[in-house]
């Protein structure tokens, strides 16, 4: 299999999820899109859905309905999550991604009445397919499931995971590692730990939990992934 990554930040990385990925023998090309936290702007083009085998839009520092960040390259990416949904190609979304999955087939992003940011545990419809974390959460806006979909996990913000033929979206980050959460915070260290203060956690917390949370997330994205990839990708 290939997979077509989309890096919609420099702080979007595959992380767990990728490594996950390539011990399923998945062959990564990561397309590396905003030129920073603070500059979205991305104008080459996407690449061509042919040759790959899965779709995987990661999260973002970016609002999804804020054409001032995201302007230059999202309805264009919403275009090619149809397009791939269209040709049979399963895309899993995570967190920004999910969001855009849910765009994408006519569901809404809007603003959260509050942010979700930190290790959290999540209420799963179905445990064997989503476990319930505690997962990393780091999102001020949620989205709602689209006409056909199927729920399969909330928490008090809003829809956590949800399927859609042959789409898996997760609003939750399985990826995040301690080095993930450093370099976020090198990229944008006043911006983020602005967020964990509002959230009520802080760096120490947050770094804590992901170190504490490592090799539980790794059973849990195999979990994900081996009912996923052969019962609804690969179908």
């Amino acid at each position: 299999m290939r997979a077509l990554i989309l890096q919609h930040d420099p702080g979007s990385l595959a992380g767990l999820l990728g490594e996950a990925l390539e011990a399923r023998t998945v062959t990564s090309h990561e397309l590396a899109m905003g030129l920073s936290v603070h500059d979205a702007t991305f104008t080459d083009d996407f690449p061509p859905l042919d040759g790959f085998d899965l779709v995987v839009p990661l999260g973002a520092v970016y609002t999804l309905y804020d054409d001032e960040q995201v302007g230059t390259w999202i309805d264009r990416e919403l275009h090619l999550l149809r397009d791939a949904d269209a040709a049979g190609i399963p895309v899993l979304g995570v967190c920004f991604g999910a969001q855009a999955l849910s765009a994408a087939h006519g569901g809404k992003v809007y603003r959260a009445g509050a942010p979700e940011v930190g290790y959290s545990t999540i209420e799963t419809f179905d445990a064997a397919r989503i476990p319930q974390g505690p997962w990393m959460q780091w999102h001020y806006d949620v989205c709602t499931v689209p006409d056909g979909a199927e729920l399969l996990a909330v928490s008090d913000a809003g829809p956590q995971a949800f399927t859609l033929r042959r789409n898996l979206a997760l609003q939750f980050h399985p990826e995040v590692t301690v080095a993930m959460i450093d370099n976020w915070l090198d990229l944008d260290r006043e911006g983020a730990e602005a967020s964990l203060q509002e959230a009520g956690t802080d760096v120490d917390t947050v770094r804590a939990d992901a170190a504490d949370n490592a090799e539980r997330q790794r059973a849990d994205i195999d979990a994900i992934l081996d009912w996923w990839l052969p019962s609804v990708a690969l179908t």
